[in-house]
């Protein structure tokens, strides 16, 4: 889809399109399931992630014409839904992060999303670090780091103030330069 030969639709012509046409909705798709993907698959690991993607689009096709642009882009509205549905898998993420603390460093992968992965994970402490934070500390702190979302996105995505991502996120770090440090110097 594009406006004029060479240039890129802005995601709010993509909204007034598919609000028009729902068969439109697979641009939204194609322009944005890598990133989701990313994300989830940082939070969740590769098994689940498709699956939790594609629930993503599936509720944001069923819940498109309740998108208002004025409240904020499309992007941080996706990653909304996603993290939402993390939320559902956060013991199972906490558990993920406690029991890669508990593994040797990184095992050879292959994939981008798997490398992503395991560059967040290489050091057990870091995993365990993750795994001390609060939910709404790592949704912040991951939605920065795997969703590559500005802090005005992350606020959108959570339906959150602007303060409180900060917040959050020096808390979240606070815990993790903490933690880092326990174990480095103990090594």
């Amino acid at each position: 889809m594009t406006a004029d030969v060479g240039e890129q639709v802005t995601d709010a012509e993509l909204v007034a399109g598919y609000q028009r046409n729902s068969e439109l909705f697979t641009a939204v798709y194609d322009r944005y399931f890598h990133d989701i993907y990313r994300y989830v698959a940082g939070r969740l690991g590769t098994q689940v992630a498709e699956d939790i993607t594609a629930e993503t689009f599936l509720l944001a096709f069923d819940r498109r014409d309740r998108f208002e642009p004025e409240r904020g882009g499309l992007r941080p509205w996706l990653f909304g839904f996603a993290t939402n549905l993390v939320a559902r898998h956060r013991h199972k993420e906490a558990r993920r992060y406690k029991a890669l603390a508990r593994l040797d460093p990184a095992p050879v992968v292959e994939g981008h999303e798997s490398q992503v992965v395991t560059s967040v994970t290489a050091q057990p402490y870091l995993a365990k670090a993750l795994a001390s934070l609060n939910g709404g500390e790592r949704d912040v702190l991951l939605l920065l780091a795997l969703g590559q979302l500005s802090y005005n996105e992350v606020a959108q995505a959570l339906g959150i103030s602007l303060g409180t991502v900060g917040s959050r996120l020096s808390r979240a770090r606070a815990k993790i330069q903490a933690l880092i440090d326990k174990e480095t110097t103990c090594e």
